[in-house]
């Protein structure tokens, strides 16, 4: 039962047709000519991030949107991002004191400062 060389690839051996080493795959003048070609250094430039957006979609708009704005001018945006942070704070509390009055659980309570969030952003106070 003869087969033949070409089908199977051996003869005796493994046949292959590399013969050398991978150590020696560039030698001489033209590994300097291939270390002259590469730069010595790359340089990265840092990598630019979107910064997240937390806009309110209705600036500018709403009711109270004018209100909010004129007093941002006029008190200063690190005051007025204080002063909101404690209204804010404030409202929150009293959502969660009506929650347990009327005995609303967590989840729930949860959705109510979501839909008050919301309701401020038509209005206008999160401009």
């Amino acid at each position: 039962m003869a087969t033949s060389n070409a089908a199977t690839g051996f003869k005796g051996g493994l046949g292959t047709a590399f013969y050398g080493s991978w150590g020696t795959s560039v030698v001489g003048e033209e590994y300097r000519m291939l270390v002259k070609s590469v730069p010595n250094h790359v340089r990265v430039g840092k990598p630019v991030r979107a910064q997240p957006m937390m806009k309110n979609i209705n600036e500018g708009k709403g009711l109270f949107a004018p209100i909010v704005v004129v007093t941002r001018q006029i008190i200063g945006k690190k005051r007025f991002n204080q002063l909101r942070g404690k209204a804010i704070a404030l409202h929150s509390q009293v959502i969660t004191e009506f929650c347990k009055s009327i005995g609303a659980d967590a989840k729930q309570r949860q959705g109510l400062i979501r839909l008050a969030k919301k309701n401020g952003e038509r209005l206008g106070f999160l401009a």
